[in-house]
C-alpha cells in the first residue's frame, strides 16, 4: 500500500436526520363527518452508524466525505399512519477505529471487532400527530409536534491497528524483513532508513493451526515521541499490541544505548507502553562471526533475555515464535 493511500486520521462533520413532523388530520368519511383526529406521527430521522470491517486497513475511503448527512424522517399521515423513517447511513471502518469529539476530545465510539455496529449520531424522534392531543375538553386538537433535530458533531476518526505483536526499532533494523519472512505480508524492503512509511500487518502461522498478528510500524528515532522523523503519527499503532518486540540489528554500534533510546521514546509517548510484555530481538546475526557474537552477548541489557535471529536465513525464527506464543498465552503449554 502506498503511503498516500494510508489514511489513519481524519475529521468528519456528521449529522443525523431530523425527525419528521406529526400531522394535523381529521377522519372524514361519507358516513362519519366528524370522525375526530387521526393525524399520525412523523418518522425517525436517519442514524449515522459505524460498522467494523476487517477487510479495511485504512480510512482512505472516507477521505473525501467531509460532510455525512443522514436523511430526515417523513411527515406523519392521516389514518394514524406514521411517516417513514429516514434512511440510516452506515460507514464501514477498519477494526481499531477510535472516534472522538473533535472539539472536546471526548471518546464516543471504539470499533474493535468484525461486524460491530454502533450509532455515532442518533436521528431525531418524529413529532406526535394530533391524535395524541385529543382529550375530554379538546375533541378537535389542531396542533401536532415538529420532529426533533438529529445529533450532529465534528468528529475525529483515528485508526490504531489491532495486532498481538508490535515491532519497534530504529529505521533499517530489519523489522520489515522479519515480517515478510515470518508472515505472508509483503512490506517494502530496502537498505536505507524509512523504507516503511505505513504500518504493515501480517498473520504469523504457529503450531497446530494457531496464529497471531504482527504489526510493523515505521522506524523510531530519537525524539520521535516529540514529533521528530515520522514522529507520533505511527506510535499510536502499538498502543493496542499485547507484546512489543524491540528489534536491534546485531551490527548496531551501541546496542545498550539504542535499547535505552527505544525505551525512552516509548515512555515519553505513553508510559503505559512500558507495562506491556516485551522481547529484545537481535536481528541480522548472520552478519557476525562467532567471536563477535560472544562479544555482543556481553554488552546486552541484563534484565531482559534476548532472542537472536537472522530473518534471511531463518535462524532463530522458531525460537522467536515460541517466545511470542508463550507471552501471549502464558497458561498454555
Amino acid at each position: 500500500m502506498a503511503s498516500s493511500d494510508f489514511i489513519d486520521e481524519l475529521k468528519l462533520y456528521v449529522s443525523a436526520g431530523q425527525g419528521g413532523p406529526g400531522v394535523v388530520h381529521f377522519r372524514r368519511e361519507k358516513l362519519v363527518p366528524k370522525g375526530g383526529p387521526d393525524g399520525g406521527d412523523g418518522g425517525r430521522g436517519g442514524h449515522i452508524i459505524l460498522r467494523g470491517n476487517q477487510q479495511l486497513s485504512t480510512l482512505l475511503h472516507l477521505k473525501h466525505k467531509k460532510h455525512i448527512l443522514a436523511e430526515h424522517g417523513k411527515p406523519g399521515e392521516g389514518g394514524k399512519r406514521t411517516g417513514a423513517s429516514g434512511h440510516d447511513i452506515v460507514l464501514e471502518v477498519p477494526l481499531g477505529t477510535l472516534v472522538t469529539d473533535a472539539e472536546s476530545s471526548q471518546k464516543l465510539i471504539e470499533i474493535t471487532h468484525e461486524g460491530q455496529q454502533a450509532i455515532l449520531m442518533q436521528g431525531g424522534r418524529g413529532g406526535q400527530g394530533n391524535v395524541h392531543f385529543k382529550s375530554a375538553t379538546q375533541q378537535t386538537p389542531r396542533h401536532a409536534q415538529p420532529g426533533e433535530p438529529g445529533q450532529e458533531s465534528l468528529v475525529k476518526l483515528e485508526l490504531k491497528l489491532l495486532a498481538d505483536v508490535g515491532l519497534v526499532g530504529l529505521p533499517n533494523a530489519g523489522k520489515s524483513t522479519l515480517l515478510s519472512v515470518i508472515s505472508a505480508a509483503k512490506p517494502q524492503i530496502a537498505a536505507y532508513p524509512f523504507t516503511t512509511l505505513v504500518p504493515n500487518l501480517g498473520v504469523v502461522a504457529y503450531r497446530e493451526g494457531n496464529s497471531f498478528v504482527m504489526a510493523d510500524i515505521p522506524g523510531i528515532m530519537e525524539g520521535a515521541a516529540s514529533g521528530k522523523g515520522l514522529g507520533t503519527r505511527f506510535l499510536r499503532h502499538i498502543e493496542r499490541n499485547s507484546i512489543l518486540l524491540l528489534i536491534i540489528a546485531a551490527d548496531t554500534p551501541d546496542i545498550p544505548l539504542t535499547y535505552a533510546t527505544l525505551i525512552q521514546e516509548l515512555k515519553t509517548y505513553n508510559p503505559e507502553l512500558l507495562d506491556k510484555e516485551r522481547l529484545l530481538v537481535i536481528s541480522k546475526v548472520d552478519l557476525l562471526d562467532q567471536a563477535s557474537m560472544k562479544k555482543l552477548a556481553t554488552t546486552l541489557p541484563k534484565h531482559i533475555a534476548p532472542v537472536f535471529i537472522a530473518a534471511l536465513t531463518g535462524q532463530g525464527l522458531d525460537l522467536l515464535k515460541d517466545a511470542i506464543w508463550k507471552l501471549l498465552h502464558p497458561s498454555k503449554p
